[in-house]
């Protein structure tokens, strides 16, 4: 299940550095309310799909990665 990559390089990245800025924003930003948590673990998901290079929400509605893996 998890050995095809369907996040791109370019994807990737923007993943990752997304999912930080949520977090801080979420932790900093929102002072760990009860939102700003829940901002937070959207970006801690978005951070590891990128880290895996997988999504599982775009493997079940079929997505391929635009760039080569």
């Amino acid at each position: 299940m998890f050995n095809r990559k369907n996040v791109g390089p370019k994807e990737r990245i923007a993943r990752i550095v997304g999912g930080c800025l949520m977090v801080l924003c979420g932790l900093v930003g929102l002072q760990a309310s009860p939102l700003g948590l829940a901002v937070a673990a959207v970006g801690v998901v978005s951070m590891l799909t990128g880290v895996v290079r997988y999504c599982p929400a775009c493997a079940l509605s079929g997505r391929k990665p635009t760039d080569h893996c």
